[in-house]
This record gives structure tokens, C-alpha cells and sequence, in this order.
């Protein structure tokens, strides 16, 4: 994780921008003098929103972040009126967390506001908020989102210089078939079910279990992948209970050292999401245990029990992706490698242009976009290369994949780097290396054969050489990609 690539610093800086939004949303709510329920409302609500909000232009992240109270105002209102009244609550839970999970078919802006309106339902039985209080809410949550805003779009806007993590893969299909749908569907199950085994164990802390449930399936698109996230939370809570212990426990709630170690479980949180969902955990739950001392009740029995509700939680989540309208890793893994291998064409198309002369031509932003999709596939085979999974023979096909993908990224960055020479240009053998690339990526797209040029260049021409490479790497993909019959092969 702390040598995982961070290309600008883009993680340390969101991550440095996240601790002072958070801090400046709990600083405002504490001089305007709200209770300390409203302080932890606004700082959970300004990290929501600076998390949670990942359009791929400032002006849609201006608009998801205004649309915020829309969503969670008025499931706010509903968890404190409902408060007290068991039967009601949990069915207007539900209720919400279908919704939250069909709202991803709108894109990133849904999938924001799913999580924030989910969010408010779950805040409020965190901190037993009734409607008294409300007005309160209103307060903090409101001022939390303009701090987050004005750090986020005045004080500290950060430029992207790639694009935004790739969404999941749009398969084709309506109604039960449209792979968001039935994640509604997976997600409220196993929400349903955790509810009850969670207040089996605890009327009161039994909304972890749910939490659980919700957090394992955000960004997740087949069963593979839920159940690695799943048990990648059930490490990541294990590890944090255990530094809570030591850390959080011992503080006895004191402020200072209490916020300043929230500072670093919220920088953390940030820091690690991208590249290990295990680490983020650890910082979550060690921020948990330290807002737990701040309330005053924190003891290592609510420890063991956040751990035993997570464990439902996680259990839940695995018996629905595989019982309920379940969505196959083959698919996902599908849908993302012909992407990248699209991708792969694109920026070839891009290169030859430029080595044609065309001065509109920029394969530059297809590279950034190739990086991220091929950590998306890293994503989404990631069960299949999981050290527990008993199948080496898949899991030996799907390294071999993703090494393959790699060399072709290698090559295609090495290719662009050169066409971006002015001396590049304007060189038949280039561009028509170049169309023999394309006619490759739409055999493996499109089911024909590869059939590869071999007969490389000398080492003295550079572009050549890396044009070769990626050639030779789409013809080895040919074989780990197709049974003999030509079907996809990694993932089924």
C-alpha cells in the first residue's frame, strides 16, 4: 500500500484535502455552538461528501454536492420520526437501501446520492438522534456541506489529469437483467436478513450489520468481487478493532488526542481506498472506536460486537450475490477486458494518426484512460488470482492476462511516448504496423483470428519495436482469453 504508484501525488492530495474539509466542517459546527451529536454529523457529513462525489467534470461535482440535501434531508426527517418505532424503521430502511443501490444506473451523480441518502438513515442510529434534534441536523449537515464545498471547489481544487475510475460495466439488458437492478435487489436481501441477525445480537448497535452489507457491495459488479471485498472488510475490521485496543480505548474519550487521531484515520481513509480496501477499513474502523470515545461509550465489548456484526454482515452479503439473481465474475471480467482491448485500439488509432501527420491527433488521454481500465480488470479478476481461490488452473490463465494486458500497456505508452516526436511522423511502415495492432484488437474483440506479423525490426527503431510487442502480446492473449471453441475463458 505505501509503495502502491501515486502519479501527481493525486492521493496524498485529496487525502491532505479531506482531512482539512472534515476539520473545517467539525470547527464551524463547534463555533456556532452545536452540540457534539451535530459536530460528528457534520464532520461524517463533509467526508461523505468530499468521498462520495466523483463526476468526471468540476461542474457535475458542483451539482452532485448541491443535490446532497436533497437526497438526505428528507431520509434524515424519516430515521429520526421513525426512531422508536421498530417494525416502520427497518421497513423504511429497506426502502432505502433499495433505492440507494437501483439509484447507480444514473451513473456516478446516483451512485452519490444513493450512498448519502443511505448514509443519513445510518448516522442517525449511530448516534440515536430524535426528531428534537433535527433542526440541529439540518444545521450541521448543511454547514458541513459548504465547508466541504468551498474546500473542495475554492480553497483546494485539485485538476485531474486522468480521468475518473472507470464506472461499472453497463451489460446489456433491462428490468432483471440490468446488472444495477439486481444488485438492488441482492443488496436489500442481504440487508434484510443481517437487520434481524443483527439486533438477535444487539438492539442497539445492530445497524453494523446492514453497514456492513451496503459498504461491501459499493463498487462492486459480480459475485467474485463481493466476496473478496467481503472478506477484504472482515480483515481490515479485525486489524482495526485490534489498534482500537490499543489506541482508542486507553484515550478514554480525551478531545485532542481523540480529534487529532481522526485527522489521520480520515487522511487514511482517503489515502488507501484507491489501491486497498483492507487498509481503508483499518482506518475506519480505528475512527469508529475514537467517535465512540468521544460519546462516552466505548468499552472492548462494543469492539467484539462491531466485530460480530461485521461478520453477519459479511456473511449475508455472500449467501445473496450467490443466491439472488447473481451476476457472474465471467460476465464482468468479459466486459471489462473488451474494454481495455478497445481502449488498446483506440490508442493505436490516435498513434497513427499522429505518425500521419493529423496535428489533432492525441493518443495522450486514451493512455490515461487505458491505465484505468486496466486497473478496473485488476478489479474485477481479482477473485480469481485471490490466494484462497482452490482453481490454479483458471487462476494461472488469469495472471497470464493481466500480464499480457500490462505488456500492452508498456508497449502503448512506449508507442505514444515516440509518436509524440515530430520526427515520427509521416512513416508508412509505422502506420501500417500500427493497422496490423487494429486488426488484432478487433480479432480478439470480435472473435477472429490474430494473426501477428513476426518478422520484427531492428533495435534501432524503437517505434517499430514496440509496435511488434504489442502485436505479439494480443496474439498470446488469443489463447488464455478463448476456449477452443472460441468462448471467453477467464471468469467462467
Amino acid at each position: 500500500m505505501f509503495v502502491a504508484p501515486d502519479p501527481g501525488r493525486l492521493r496524498l492530495r485529496n487525502a491532505t484535502r479531506a482531512v482539512i474539509g472534515v476539520a473545517s466542517a467539525v470547527a464551524v459546527s463547534e463555533l456556532c455552538g452545536l452540540s457534539l451529536t451535530a459536530s460528528i454529523t457534520a464532520g461524517l457529513a463533509a467526508l461523505l461528501a468530499l468521498f462520495t462525489v466523483t463526476d468526471a467534470t468540476v461542474r457535475d461535482q458542483r451539482i452532485t454536492t448541491a443535490l446532497l440535501p436533497v437526497a438526505g434531508f428528507p431520509v434524515l426527517a424519516l430515521a429520526t420520526a421513525l426512531h422508536g418505532i421498530a417494525p416502520v424503521r427497518d421497513v423504511a430502511f429497506l426502502a432505502v437501501v433499495f433505492c440507494g443501490v437501483y439509484a447507480r444506473r444514473w451513473g456516478p451523480r446516483g451512485h452519490a446520492l444513493g450512498i448519502f441518502a443511505f448514509m443519513n438513515f445510518f448516522i442517525t442510529q449511530f448516534l440515536h438522534a430524535v426528531p428534537a434534534q433535527l433542526p440541529e441536523l439540518y444545521t450541521a449537515v448543511g454547514l458541513a456541506l459548504v465547508t466541504a464545498g468551498a474546500t473542495r471547489f475554492v480553497l483546494w481544487p485539485i485538476e485531474r489529469h486522468t480521468p475518473p475510475a472507470a464506472a461499472p460495466p453497463a451489460l446489456p439488458g433491462s428490468g432483471l437483467a440490468r446488472p444495477t437492478t439486481r444488485q438492488a435487489f441482492q443488496v436489500t436481501a442481504a440487508s434484510a436478513v443481517a437487520l434481524l441477525v443483527g439486533q438477535l445480537l444487539s438492539e442497539e448497535r445492530w445497524y453494523w450489520a446492514v453497514g456492513t452489507v451496503w459498504w461491501i457491495f459499493v463498487n462492486t459488479a459480480s459475485r467474485g468481487e463481493t466476496l473478496v471485498r467481503g472478506f477484504r472488510r472482515v480483515v481490515g475490521t479485525v486489524t482495526g478493532i485490534a489498534v482500537g485496543l490499543l489506541v482508542a480505548i486507553p484515550l478514554h474519550g480525551a478531545p485532542a488526542p481523540t480529534a487529532a487521531l481522526v485527522a489521520v484515520c480520515v487522511f487514511g481513509i482517503f489515502y488507501t481506498a484507491a489501491v486497498s480496501y483492507s487498509w481503508m477499513m483499518l482506518a475506519v474502523t480505528v475512527m469508529v472506536s475514537l467517535l465512540y470515545g468521544l460519546l462516552g461509550v466505548l468499552d472492548p465489548g462494543l469492539l467484539e460486537l462491531r466485530l460480530a456484526e461485521t461478520g453477519v454482515g459479511a456473511l449475508c452479503a455472500a449467501l445473496a450475490v450467490a443466491l439472488v439473481l447473481p451476476v457472474t465474475t465471467h460476465a464482468t471480467n468479459d466486459v471489462w477486458i473488451q474494454r481495455a482491448l478497445r481502449c488498446v485500439h483506440a490508442c493505436t488509432v490516435e498513434a497513427a494518426r499522429r505518425l500521419a501527420g493529423a496535428v489533432d491527433a492525441d493518443p495522450a488521454p486514451r493512455v490515461a484512460e487505458l491505465e484505468q481500465l486496466l486497473a478496473r480488470v485488476r478489479l474485477s479478476v481479482a477473485p480469481l488470482v485471490h490466494p484462497l481461490n482452490p482453481m490454479l488452473g483458471r487462476k494461472r490463465r488469469a495472471r497470464h492476462v493481466l500480464a499480457l494486458l500490462d505488456d500492452c500497456a508498456r508497449e502503448v505508452r512506449g508507442l505514444v511516448a515516440v509518436a509524440a516526436d515530430p520526427e515520427a511522423s509521416h512513416d508508412a511502415r509505422l502506420a501500417m504496423a500500427c493497422r496490423r495492432v487494429e486488426a488484432a484488437v478487433e480479432a480478439l474483440t470480435e472473435g477472429g483470428d490474430v494473426l501477428v506479423q513476426t518478422d520484427g525490426p531492428s533495435a534501432s527503431e524503437p517505434v517499430l519495436a514496440h509496435l511488434h510487442g504489442l502485436e505479439r502480446a494480443l496474439a498470446e492473449l488469443a489463447r488464455p482469453l478463448r476456449t477452443p471453441s472460441g468462448s471467453p475463458l477467464v471468469g467462467a
